[in-house]
């Protein structure tokens, strides 16, 4: 009798162990099938991004096309119509799928050769590439009837993603170097000075028809850091550090000490400009290449600017001032998109319940979590919004709209944001740049130098 009762009392304490250690290994299991569930959908979205750059790409040039429609079509601009600035972005989600294992570096590499060997004979305005070019002839294709001409902040994008390319290539064979000569050529030809007007102030446009009537001189803050960070660091046509100092930061004026949402707002923006917040574009497009992580100078912290611009933007969805369907912690992010009539500046107090999926899913360095969130509740729940070249650039609850379109200057930061939150990699290869170096060196940055 009590070894029969041993014997279940034994046989209790198995089964009971079996049990927990089997919950235990369900626990594990679960959590492990979650981490790879996250990370499935990060290179899901990514090789979707970068195939508009690749799949997509304009077929003579390489280059990115401005537009894309989820049949491949042109909907709003001439056929052939590419965008310099998205194609800089568009290089750097070449590299990262490389770095994905989407594509071969040699694919990759034959593939620059196309749009560097297209960009050499371009249309360009004292060094500086327009905002559209024709992709069959590399003739300028006007943006707008006096923006027939260079346009610095597009060039900027550009030459952030072929220095990306230079830095990625610079220690490869004899062709890969020789990519990386043509590269640096054009970098060296852009007269950065030029677009000054001879005033501590760069321009934005110069036509050799309208020469300066656009009169758009930048400072404060907005997308444009990098065009003063390059205008400081070329080899050739360099700008002083007054430019930057009292252009751009217009001698200090362009600190703020406001609050909103009960975020630091750190810098104020360009004069013209009343509102407090800017759309989340402004926190990406500049910080593809230039890693915010540790860059601060006399006005601001990037970082903390940065992260609160995103958390502004998060925040103002979850309070939801407006009342506009579907608005929440998964369903946020407001910036320049198509919009339900033409395209619009979305930002919290120019609010017209259109949410741009690029504004949270750029934002990933800087929020994680909330990006995270509208990610999962993109494609596990509105799989309507998402396409061949992954979610479509805008869509509205509130007016029970979306678009079917695409475009290259959204879909581009998706990619290459996600990728320097995972691993850091374009990050790492344009701040490795000696010349972007010592532009930064010149205008008082301190930053994480990339070996």
């Amino acid at each position: 009798m009590k070894i029969k009762l041993l014997f279940l009392v034994i046989l209790f304490l198995v089964l009971f162990n079996c049990r927990e250690n089997k919950q235990k290994s369900d626990v594990v299991d679960t959590k492990a099938r979650i981490v790879l569930d996250d990370e499935a959908l990060l290179d899901t979205i990514q090789k979707q991004t970068f195939n508009y750059f690749w799949d997509g790409a304009e077929p003579n040039s390489g280059l990115a096309p401005e537009r894309l429609h989820m049949d491949n079509i042109y909907p709003t601009s001439p056929k052939h119509t590419v965008t310099t600035g998205g194609t800089g972005f568009g290089m750097m989600a070449i590299l990262v799928g490389v770095k994905r294992g989407f594509i071969t570096r040699s694919q990759a590499f034959n593939h620059f050769v196309k749009m560097i060997d297209f960009l050499e004979k371009a249309d360009r305005f004292h060094g500086a590439w327009p905002h559209w070019l024709d992709g069959q002839t590399g003739k300028i294709m006007p943006f707008s009837k006096k923006d027939n001409g260079g346009d610095l902040v597009e060039t900027a994008f550009l030459i952030q993603g072929m220095l990306t390319v230079a830095e990625y290539f610079k220690n490869g064979n004899e062709e890969e170097q020789k990519l990386v000569e043509k590269i640096n050529t054009l970098w060296k030809e852009v007269e950065w000075d030029w677009y000054t007007k001879g005033e501590d102030v760069l321009y934005w446009h110069w036509s050799p028809e309208y020469e300066w009537e656009m009169n758009f001189p930048v400072g404060g803050y907005n997308e444009c850091l990098i065009m003063y960070v390059l205008a400081a660091s070329s080899p050739t046509h360099a700008v002083s550090a007054d430019v930057y100092h009292k252009g751009w930061a217009r001698n200090g004026d362009i600190i703020s000490n406001e609050k909103y949402y009960g975020e630091d707002l750190i810098l104020d923006y360009y004069e013209h400009d009343t509102s407090p917040i800017g759309p989340l574009f402004w926190a990406h497009y500049s910080y593809t290449g230039l890693n915010p992580k540790g860059l601060s100078d006399k006005y601001a912290d990037y970082w903390k600017l940065l992260e609160n611009h995103a958390k502004i933007h998060h925040k103002h969805s979850i309070e939801n001032p407006h009342k506009y369907k579907g608005y929440g912690d998964s369903i946020w992010g407001l910036t320049s998109s198509y919009s339900v009539k033409g395209y619009k500046g979305h930002r919290p107090d120019k609010d017209l319940g259109i949410i741009s999926p690029t504004a949270a899913l750029s934002s990933f360095p800087y929020t994680p979590k909330a990006s995270m969130k509208m990610l999962k509740k993109l494609y596990k729940s509105h799989d309507s919004l998402i396409g061949k070249y992954g979610p479509y650039d805008a869509f509205s609850f509130e007016h029970n709209w979306y678009t079917t379109r695409y475009l290259a200057i959204d879909q581009g930061p998706i990619s290459v944001m996600i990728e320097n939150y995972r691993s850091g990699m374009i990050w790492h290869l344009f701040m490795k740049n000696e010349d972007v170096q010592k532009g930064l060196d010149k205008l008082g940055f301190t930053y994480k130098k990339s070996e």
